[in-house]
C-alpha cells in the first residue's frame, strides 16, 4: 500500500479522516474517553479526557513518535486519567491498522487499543 500526497505517516495508511476511540491501556480498560484523531496528515490531535491536544506526527507507517504535543489547560476531575493516556500517547513508537482497530506499542510492552 502506498502513501498518498508524499505523507508516508498513520494517516496514509488507513487512517486518514478517521476518530478512534481508546478503549484499552496496557490491557485494562480506559472507561474515561479519550480520541486520537488523523485529520490532517503529518498531525494527530484529538480530545484526551479533560484536554484537546494537537502534535506532529510524521514518522513512516508502521513507526508512531508524537512531537511538539500541544493541549488546552482545564482542569477536570479525571487529571490523573488525561495524565496517563498522554504520557502513554507519547511513549508509542509503533502503529498497526487492522479493520475497525488501531494498536499503538512501544519497546516495554505498553499498547494502547482504540477503535473507529
Amino acid at each position: 500500500m502506498s502513501g498518498c500526497s508524499g505523507d508516508e505517516s498513520l494517516s496514509a495508511y488507513g487512517g486518514a479522516g478517521e476518530s478512534w476511540t481508546l478503549k484499552e491501556l496496557n490491557q485494562t480498560a480506559f472507561e474515561t474517553p479519550a480520541t486520537l484523531n488523523l485529520t490532517t496528515p503529518g498531525e494527530i490531535s484529538g480530545q484526551a479526557p479533560c484536554n484537546s491536544y494537537r502534535a506532529q506526527q510524521t514518522a513512516p507507517y508502521p513507526w508512531f513518535e508524537v512531537k511538539a504535543l500541544v493541549t488546552t489547560r482545564k482542569a477536570c476531575p479525571v487529571l490523573e486519567q488525561e495524565r496517563a493516556y498522554l504520557s502513554a500517547l507519547q511513549s508509542m513508537s509503533e502503529a498497526e491498522i487492522a479493520g475497525d482497530v488501531l494498536i499503538l506499542r512501544n519497546d516495554s510492552g505498553q499498547e494502547m487499543i482504540f477503535t473507529r
